[in-house]
């Protein structure tokens, strides 16, 4: 499949509402939440203003002229905040382009963009049941908190 990456324009940034709703972990069997779940402050806090902070960044990938990913950064009070001084992350594709390499791709580079930007590292949360705790782990985030049933983790860079 053919694909690029790139940074998310002004006018695509009302998208990120979409994949921050395929970034929700719906374990099998279990029915999909409403997206009105997307109006949820613990969720709200992913999106909410996004680019109008200076630690703000979101990359996509785009397939035949369509933004089909997303993998995003910023500092706030999330389930993977670890402090002030640390974005988290938070990426989805939609399931038709999943396992195909891109989501892997959108980390790579926004990995390289944190480190080249001067940060130390990021963090995100996640289900420990995710299949996406292998990809965390293969671009090196590693656990720092084993919490019930999601993983706290971080990825020096």
């Amino acid at each position: 499949m053919q694909y690029s990456i790139r940074e998310i324009r002004a006018e695509e940034i009302p998208l990120l509402d979409d994949f921050l709703y395929e970034a929700i972990y719906i374990p099998p069997g279990t029915p999909a939440p409403p997206r009105s779940i997307l109006q949820e402050e613990a969720l709200q806090v992913y999106v909410r203003d996004f680019g109008q902070k200076p630690d703000d960044k979101c990359l996509v990938a785009e397939a035949d002229g369509t933004v089909v990913g997303a993998v995003w950064t910023r500092i706030m009070h999330d389930y993977g905040h670890v402090d002030d001084h640390t974005p988290s992350l938070a990426i989805a594709l939609y399931p038709d382009y999943r396992g195909q390499g891109i989501g892997t791709a959108l980390m790579t580079r926004m990995l390289e963009w944190l480190r080249q930007s001067g940060y130390q590292q990021v963090s995100l949360s996640v289900q420990k049941d995710n299949r996406a705790v292998l990809l965390y782990q293969r671009v090196g985030f590693q656990t720092i908190l084993d919490h019930d049933s999601e993983y706290l983790m971080i990825c020096r860079v």
